[in-house]
């Protein structure tokens, strides 16, 4: 939860700090990769430590739609509720999808390979 919080947060703050690796192309894209990719890697995690039973049906909707859900609410939000001090950006939606995606396949891998109790 803290980490999803903190995605809100920098979301949404009104002035973003300068990246130190501003010459790299698309490193905007790759921090929002590995943003929403970490955080839904440790979602999987903590699935993985308490349910010996997986319900695909909801990690489905809880680790991999409701977070570019998410990613889309907060888009929206930059676009029309910041006073036009950030701006939505459906590349960074897509960044943002594609960090999930690959969390929920790192996920998969994780169920797959844990300890049978």
């Amino acid at each position: 939860m803290i980490c999803i919080a903190m995605i809100w947060i920098l979301s949404l703050m009104p002035i973003f700090p300068e990246m130190p690796l501003t010459d790299v192309e698309f490193a905007d894209k790759w921090v929002h990769i590995v943003m929403y990719g970490c955080t839904f890697i440790v979602v999987w995690i903590e699935y993985t430590r308490k349910h010996k039973q997986a319900d695909f049906e909801k990690l489905f909707f809880w680790a991999w739609v409701a977070p570019i859900i998410m990613s889309g609410v907060l888009e929206l939000l930059q676009e029309y509720c910041t006073g036009g001090r950030r701006s939505g950006d459906w590349l960074d939606l897509a960044a943002n999808a594609t960090g999930v995606t690959l969390a929920a396949v790192v996920g998969l891998i994780i169920w797959s390979l844990r300890p049978k109790r």
